[in-house]
């Protein structure tokens, strides 16, 4: 099991994030910041208003930069310039929705845009490893089994599954000696590749996504209408696959032997539709005026049941997820009202990120008592 006193190794490494300003980008940059590292970000933009990089003052920790992530030159440049020893991407169109309305769009940002990073990591020595970040949907689709494992085959029947998969293969090919010797590369990068998706957390504001629409819907007093509720996702705090992602960085860095690619799921294994995350969301917020309503989409475009098996992860990296999903639930909702209450959310964040890494110590002080 890994240790979270192993994450002190961070102190003091140059690590690049990109999608720094989005939701799980802002997280990890802060979290990364918090274990000593420079930080340095690179994103087209910041995503939303408001949006956790502002709020919680994620600009100040970390050495920022806004680039296309598809422009190969100014994403070289950077890479040149800045000497990263690991590179987190991040940077991507993350929503299914707005990828149904410009697949050029979702698919250009997360197909060409991790080739490019892929491509600045191979053109400079001194890039130990990339950590591609693609989601839990790229798997190809199937009504009924057990939970997606990473040998499972790769599809993707909308535009935001099928853009993902298609970076899995991108970076798969990037592992391989033969393709660097073929191609010249000035650089060798180990690369993984981790499939997380659903996460929840305070500070995502995005369109379109559960909690930020229920947030919105309890701040205004209205209610929230739900799409898919009886579908099933693999909820978990943003913070538990960030734990997986900086696992994964730890053994580039350490020059340890890796999966190619890793789920990483929840603690809880029970099924858990959409209605009763936000009947869990609604109940830890409070006393509040919102319903909840249905208006079912049948365009079929989002899968009914998607959940993933993290037994690898457990195994060949001693990760596991540690808060359930009414803990996940129950930390969401109290960042965001501390945001209504105009707490300082820098220092509401950060006491989240150190909540968990404390109860993540005592945990592995427990197993290791035990074993």
């Amino acid at each position: 099991m890994t240790s979270i006193r192993a994450f002190d190794a961070y102190r003091g490494r140059r690590v690049l994030v990109t999608g720094h300003t989005g939701f799980k980008g802002a997280w990890l940059s802060l979290w990364l910041a918090e274990l000593g590292a420079t930080v340095i970000g690179v994103s087209d933009a910041v995503p939303t208003d408001p949006s956790l990089f502002s709020v919680a003052g994620v600009g100040a920790r970390v050495r920022d930069h806004r680039a296309d992530i598809r422009d190969g030159a100014a994403i070289r440049d950077l890479v040149l310039r800045e000497q990263p020893e690991i590179i987190f991407h991040l940077a991507a169109q993350p929503l299914v929705r707005r990828a149904l309305a410009d697949p050029y769009e979702t698919v250009t940002t997360n197909v060409i845009g991790t080739l490019t990073v892929l491509e600045a990591a191979r053109a400079v020595p001194g890039v130990d490893g990339v950590v591609v970040i693609t989601s839990d949907k790229v798997y190809r689709d199937r009504p009924i089994g057990p939970p997606y494992t990473e040998a499972d085959a790769l599809g993707g029947h909308e535009p935001y599954g099928a853009s993902k998969a298609a970076a899995e293969i991108i970076a798969e090919v990037y592992t391989h000696a033969s393709f660097h010797r073929g191609a010249g590369s000035a650089n060798m990068p180990r690369v993984v590749t981790a499939r997380a998706g659903n996460v929840i957390g305070g500070g995502d504001w995005a369109a379109n996504r559960l909690v930020p629409d229920v947030v919105r819907a309890v701040l205004a007093g209205e209610d929230v209408t739900l799409r898919y509720p009886r579908a099933v996702r693999p909820w978990q705090h943003v913070l538990e696959p960030l734990g997986g992602y900086l696992t994964l960085g730890l053994g580039l860095l350490g020059g340890t032997p890796l999966p190619s690619c890793v789920n990483f799921g929840p603690a809880d294994h029970r099924a858990l539709p959409v209605v009763d995350l936000v009947s869990l969301f609604l109940s830890a917020w409070g006393p509040c005026e919102t319903r909840v309503l249905v208006e079912e989409d049948r365009t079929g475009v989002e899968a009914a049941l998607l959940q993933v098996n993290s037994c690898l992860a457990q195994t060949a990296l001693g990760w596991q997820a540690l808060w359930d999903a009414p803990r996940a639930v129950a930390e969401s909702a109290r960042w965001y009202r501390s945001w209504a209450a105009g707490d300082d959310m820098a220092q509401v964040t950060r006491s989240q990120i150190s909540r968990y890494t404390q109860a993540s110590a005592e945990r592995n002080m427990l197993a290791h008592t035990a074993a």
